[in-house]
């Protein structure tokens, strides 16, 4: 087989203020993004006016952010780290009890499961990691106006990191978008979510028995089996109405 048929993998270094954060395997493509999504998603900051600098190293594997003096000592404080599953290294500040205190979802985002997996379709054909590779995972936010932003990486909460990074960047508005995935929504995924306000999310494979009880009770809609003209819809916010054909035996 081609080499460059396998996917990449690189371990990255979260350095703030000159301190290292933690070791990450990402692929080399969106690291601002990445690194700022994660930052947001975890509480690290609160948006773009907490990054004092950002600069990525891809040659030395490390990417280097300045923060103000409180939020380094607030990163670097004795918080517990989860290591989340899946492909891709992953570390979280938060535990699922953390995750129930977050503030409800309030979204305006409403749509049907027939537009749903139109997108889905759409955001399938802009993964060209995947198509050279078979072996990467993509993340996508649309809004109402259609625009959609794709990131892929070899691990799926790296993915949604960074158009969650993207979307912090740009200083979208969350209640308006909707969030795909091509992999498994856990707790963690449906945390990042809801820390930034996003009302609806939807996967090709399944969500966690825990990512459903969280989204349940901060108001998230989750979306599971998005593949061909199916979908099923997990929770029961209204904001995703059921029009897809039944299927007769």
């Amino acid at each position: 087989m081609d080499r460059k048929s396998f996917p990449d993998e690189y371990p990255v270094q979260l350095i703030v203020n000159g301190r290292e954060l933690a070791t990450f395997q990402l692929s080399l493509t969106g690291m601002e993004d990445w690194a700022i999504g994660y930052l947001y998603s975890e509480g690290l900051i609160d948006g773009m006016d907490d990054l004092e600098h950002l600069r990525v190293n891809e040659d030395q594997g490390r990417i280097d952010v300045e923060v103000s003096d409180e939020r380094e000592d607030w990163m670097f404080s004795d918080r517990k780290k989860h290591y989340t599953a899946g492909c891709g290294k992953g570390v979280t500040f938060f535990s699922m009890s953390d995750v129930r205190e977050f503030p409800k979802v309030r979204s305006n985002a409403v749509t049907t499961l027939r537009a749903m997996l139109k997108q889905m379709a759409e955001f399938g054909k802009r993964t060209p990691l995947y198509d050279a590779t078979g072996g990467m995972h993509g993340a996508c936010l649309y809004g109402h106006g259609g625009d959609m932003v794709v990131y892929e990486d070899i691990g799926r909460h790296n993915a949604v990191d960074k158009v969650l990074g993207y979307a912090v960047r740009h200083d979208l508005r969350a209640e308006d978008l909707i969030l795909l995935t091509s992999g498994r929504i856990s707790y963690e995924m449906l945390a990042k979510t809801a820390k930034f306000g996003i009302g609806v999310i939807g996967s090709r494979t399944t969500p966690t028995l825990q990512a459903v009880q969280v989204a349940n009770y901060l108001g998230v809609e989750v979306v599971a089996y998005m593949r061909g003209r199916h979908a099923e819809v997990c929770t029961g916010h209204g904001r995703v109405t059921h029009d897809l054909k039944q299927e007769t035996h």
